[in-house]
C-alpha cells in the first residue's frame, strides 16, 4: 500500500484532478490546514492556545522557474511577518526544491540564507524538510554552510530520516557542528540499496538515532506518531535525567491529536507540523502512505451524510 500511495503522489493527472476538485479538498482539510496563508495563521493560533507551539509548511516542490522559487519564498517571508506580528510560537519548514534546488542550487541556497536572516530579524527559526535520498547530501552541504555563519548558528536546522543507511554518519557529523535536527522515520519511496526495507529495521534506528539526539546538549526535535518510539524516548530521557524541556516531540496537523494533548499534559514539549497551500496533493499521498489507518479514517468521514 505506501509503494502504492507514493507512486500515486507522482501522477499529475490525477494530482490535477485532485487539487482542483471540491471533495478532494475536502479530503485534504484532515492533513492540511486550508488553502491561504490565512487559514494556516488561524490554525497556528489554536495549536498555541492548546499549549503546543507551530511549525508552518507552505506546500510545494520542484518549482520549475526561478520566478516561482522566488513566490515560495515571499510566501515564507511574509510567514516570519506574520508569526513575529501576531507573537506565534511558530518557525517555519521548507524544502529546496521549493526554493529552485533543481534549477540551481546556489539559487536555492541564497533564498534559503536570506530567509534565515529574516528568521534570525524577528526571532524565528528556519527548518530545512528532507527530500528523497539523490538530494540529501546538496541539503545537509547548504544548512551546514548556512550554519558556518557565526549569527545564524541558532536559526537553521535540517530533517534526518531514519530508514537511510546513512543517517548515523549525518548525525555525528550534524553533532559535531551544533545543528539543531528533526528526526523522522522518512516518507519516500528508496531503494533497499540506500535504506533499510523492513519497518522493524526503521523502528530499532529511529530508536538508536533519537538516543543519540537526546543526549546532544543541543535542543532537538522527535518527529513521530508511533507510541513505542515515544515511550521509548522518554524512558531513555528519564533513565539518563534528560529534562522534558531538552527536546521536543513534533507530530502533523490532523494525526494523533489525542497523543499530543497527552504529551502536553505530561509536561512534554510538542510541536504540530502545519502545512497549507494548493499544491497539497503530494505531501496528502505521502500522509497516506506512512498510516493506512489514515485511509480508513478519510474513508468513513467521505460517506458520512
Amino acid at each position: 500500500m505506501r509503494s502504492s500511495f507514493i507512486a500515486l503522489s507522482h501522477n499529475r493527472a490525477l494530482r490535477h484532478f485532485c487539487e482542483h476538485s471540491r471533495v478532494g479538498v475536502r479530503l485534504s482539510s484532515r492533513f492540511v490546514a486550508g488553502m491561504e496563508l490565512e487559514d494556516a495563521l488561524r490554525v497556528a493560533e489554536a495549536v498555541n492556545r492548546q499549549g503546543m507551539a507551530v511549525t508552518l509548511d507552505s506546500l510545494g516542490e520542484s518549482v520549475t522557474s526561478e520566478m516561482e522559487a522566488h513566490q515560495a519564498a515571499d510566501v515564507y517571508h511574509k510567514l516570519l511577518d506574520a508569526v513575529a506580528a501576531r507573537k506565534l510560537k511558530a518557525n517555519i519548514s521548507l524544502k529546496l526544491t521549493q526554493t529552485g534546488l533543481e534549477l540551481s542550487a546556489g539559487l536555492a541556497e541564497d533564498i534559503a540564507l536570506n530567509l534565515t536572516q529574516h528568521a534570525l530579524a524577528v526571532g524565528s527559526f528556519v527548518r530545512i524538510d528532507m527530500e528523497d535520498s539523490r538530494l540529501t547530501q546538496t541539503t545537509l552541504d547548504v544548512v551546514r554552510r548556512i550554519h558556518a555563519r557565526r549569527d545564524l548558528r541558532d536559526s537553521i536546522g535540517v530533517v534526518i530520516q531514519a530508514y537511510l543507511y546513512r543517517s548515523q554518519a549525518d548525525i555525528e557529523q550534524l553533532l559535531a557542528d551544533h545543528i539543531r535536527v528533526r528526526l523522522c522515520k522518512g516518507a519516500y519511496n528508496e531503494p533497499a540499496e540506500v535504506a533499510f526495507p523492513r519497518k522493524t529495521q526503521v523502528d530499532a534506528n529511529y530508536v538508536k538515532l533519537a538516543q543519540m539526539l537526546l543526549e546532544s546538549p543541543v535542543y532537538h526535535a522527535l518527529a513521530t506518531h508511533d507510541e513505542p518510539m515515544i515511550a521509548a524516548a522518554k524512558s531513555f530521557a528519564e533513565r539518563k535525567g534528560i529534562g522534558r524541556d531538552r527536546f521536543e516531540f513534533q507530530m502533523l496537523y490532523g494525526v494523533r491529536r489525542d497523543l499530543q494533548s497527552a504529551l502536553v499534559r505530561e509536561g512534554y514539549n510538542v510541536r504540530v507540523y502545519v502545512p497549507f497551500g494548493r499544491e497539497w496533493y503530494p505531501y496528502f499521498m505521502r500522509r497516506l502512505a506512512e498510516r493506512p489507518a489514515n485511509v480508513v479514517f478519510l474513508a468513513r468521514n467521505l460517506f458520512r451524510s
